[in-house]
């Protein structure tokens, strides 16, 4: 008898393991149009958390401009609640360029096109589902 209670333990906590890692995973594709040039790189960040939104990202890509657009994927995302910003860094310096007023100086865009009045775009306007896989256009 004893055994036989071991087994169950067993296969109960090894159906709960196999269940918690046959989580569903997504695929993001972002497509950045409209950028000034093709020059310097686009740096796009995927963000989890509306703690992390424009400090921490949960995902980053640099990629390479060609006729004033790029496109990158991001992989195994899990479902949830996700937002993208994006910035054209077009002199090449690794960083988003601002006036002594601390404006950007260099293109940006966040998902849903959200903009900030007066700051930076808030969370609540960018913010997006991943219940599958998704492809969103962020213009600049």
């Amino acid at each position: 008898m004893n055994i036989l209670v071991k087994i169950i333990i067993i296969s109960v906590i090894s159906l709960f393991s196999f269940q918690l890692e046959a989580q569903e995973n997504y695929t993001l594709t972002v497509t950045v149009v409209e950028a000034d040039s093709n020059d310097g790189k686009m740096f796009i960040a995927l963000y989890n958390t509306e703690t992390g939104f424009l400090k921490e990202n949960y995902k980053g890509h640099i990629s390479a401009i060609e006729n004033k657009r790029c496109t990158v994927t991001f992989e195994g995302i899990p479902g949830g609640i996700y937002a993208v910003s994006v910035f054209h860094d077009e002199n090449d310096n690794g960083k988003m360029d601002t006036n002594f007023m601390h404006i950007p100086k260099e293109d940006y865009g966040c998902s849903n096109g959200a903009t900030g009045f007066m700051g930076p775009p808030k969370w609540k306007d960018a913010k997006f589902e991943i219940k599958a896989d998704k492809a969103i256009k962020i213009t600049l």
